[in-house]
């Protein structure tokens, strides 16, 4: 196993252990918002589960790195993972987007210079 496994398995385990305790559960709906197509993930946790556990995991779902992604909601503010789920919910509601946050903030620095430089000449 790698690194990305374990900490998947670590996630999955995380979330599991909170369903023991029998509470109720949450479900979100996540949009990855850098999809012109929108697809969305349904997942129902616990309440008392680690927000950041039910994000990494959603991020495995859709392929796209948890290290460099960020959680938003509908109107656009970002969602701590510091929470519980059931807190989350109660806060922003069922849908959340999900955005790779090497796909925000437009142009990087190299392409920058180049633009610079043709501007120049």
């Amino acid at each position: 196993r790698n690194w990305n496994e374990e900490e998947d398995l670590c996630s999955l385990s995380i979330i599991a252990m909170a369903s023991e305790n029998k509470s109720s559960k949450v479900s979100f709906k996540i949009v990855l918002a850098s999809d012109p197509k929108l697809p969305y993930k349904i997942v129902k946790v616990p309440e008392k589960a680690p927000f950041l556990a039910v994000v990494k995991y959603a991020a495995q779902q859709f392929k796209v790195k948890f290290e460099t992604s960020a959680i938003i909601t509908v109107d656009g503010f970002g969602v701590s993972t510091k929470q519980e789920a059931g807190t989350v919910f109660l806060k922003h509601g069922q849908e959340l987007r999900l955005i790779p946050r090497d796909r925000v903030g437009g142009l990087n620095i190299a392409s920058k210079s180049r633009l610079h430089d043709r501007a120049l000449s």
